[in-house]
């Protein structure tokens, strides 16, 4: 278990410092927005498994949902994420793999 957890924190290390949320042109990585757990706690399953790709992780990030205006808005992720920004996302998944 300790393992895992682990992982999951080192996962989630990689894709704060890799992927941002773009708001009126302003870019907030994931970490900053204190997303990058989450994405990583709903994506390292797939990585065990090795069955990821990007609609998967589409159909994940569709499904978290960021509350906006203090709760008045909630939008999902997969919204807020650049497309760039998916494609360096599922690098960073990618690379994880390899390294598992």
């Amino acid at each position: 278990m300790a393992n895992t957890t682990q992982a999951i924190e080192s996962l989630a290390a990689e894709i704060g410092e890799n992927v941002y949320i773009d708001i009126a042109k302003w870019h907030l990585y994931l970490n900053d927005a204190h997303l990058h757990t989450v994405v990583a706690e709903q994506l390292y399953p797939m990585l065990e498994d090795g069955k990821f790709d990007a609609d998967k992780v589409g159909q994940v990030l569709q499904g978290i949902q960021v509350k906006l205006g203090g709760g008045k808005r909630e939008v999902p992720l997969a919204d807020l994420i650049p497309m760039q920004c998916q494609v360096q996302l599922m690098d960073v998944l990618e690379e994880f793999q390899r390294k598992m």
